[in-house]
């Protein structure tokens, strides 16, 4: 059995177990939260319970960050534009969309993962690193990645709007400040691609719907007659193919 999944979700599972307690990570004076019962046994340390719980919590929240913080956003709004622009309502369907999407962006994201890896998941299993280096660590690529694809516009609208000062590097731009802009951005990139894709469907159903107009079938819905051709065209010009390309491409 292959361990390379097994590493990849050790490593996501450090990174976004660990990165809502970020700034308290950051502190170079943290302590551990201990809270002392005196039971009939005498004081007992609860330090453990209480990190299991807040990390627990926090994997709760899983979902969110993959969504928020990698190559999914755009991945799923792209597939579910070219669904909608071909008319085929659920063919394929939601589970078929999104298991897709979620295998694309483990595709994109792998090269962040190892750099988690090789960063702090080894050195942290090893010792060699504590669980606040490990996570600081952790974070940096993940930030590298969220820099690269954020646009400036959306960086300085989040950086006014949240009144921090400006930061003097990337690695001082905190993480409240980064998501939304990163998910700003990548919403308008993913429109900007569904809009392209949008157009030679678009273009078949205005030449359906004339012809049926200029032969007085205006009762026939024209998507029951450009449904097919739509199909033909994104069958012969390999569409997912052209898709899943630039999807790749754009990320590089």
């Amino acid at each position: 059995m292959s361990k390379t999944p097994f590493i990849v979700s050790a490593s996501l599972c450090l990174v976004l177990g660990l990165v809502g307690v970020e700034v308290w990570a950051q502190s170079s004076q943290s302590t551990a939260f201990n809270v002392d019962v005196i039971g009939p046994e005498g004081p007992q340390s609860y330090t453990v319970g209480i990190r299991i719980m807040l990390l627990l919590t926090a994997l709760t929240l899983a979902p969110a960050f993959i969504m928020m913080m990698t190559s999914f956003t755009r991945v799923v709004i792209v597939l579910a534009l070219v669904r909608q622009a071909m008319g085929t309502l659920h063919s394929p369907p939601n589970q078929v969309v999104v298991g897709l999407a979620l295998f694309l962006t483990l595709f994109i994201m792998t090269p962040v993962w190892e750099q988690i890896q090789v960063r702090a998941l080894d050195p942290y299993m090893q010792d060699q690193l504590s669980q606040e280096d490990a996570l600081l660590q952790a974070m940096d690529p993940i930030r590298t990645f969220m820099l690269k694809q954020v646009r400036e516009k959306d960086l300085e609208l989040f950086v006014n709007l949240s009144g921090v000062s400006v930061p003097e590097g990337p690695e001082q731009i905190p993480l409240r400040v980064l998501i939304p802009a990163f998910v700003t951005s990548e919403l308008r990139t993913a429109f900007q691609i569904g809009f392209l894709i949008y157009i030679p469907f678009l273009v078949i159903d205005m030449i359906v719907a004339s012809i049926l107009m200029s032969m007085g079938m205006m009762l026939l819905p024209p998507i029951m007659i450009s449904l097919p051709f739509k199909l033909i065209l994104f069958v012969l010009a390999d569409g997912w193919f052209l898709i899943v390309g630039s999807l790749m491409e754009s990320f590089n």
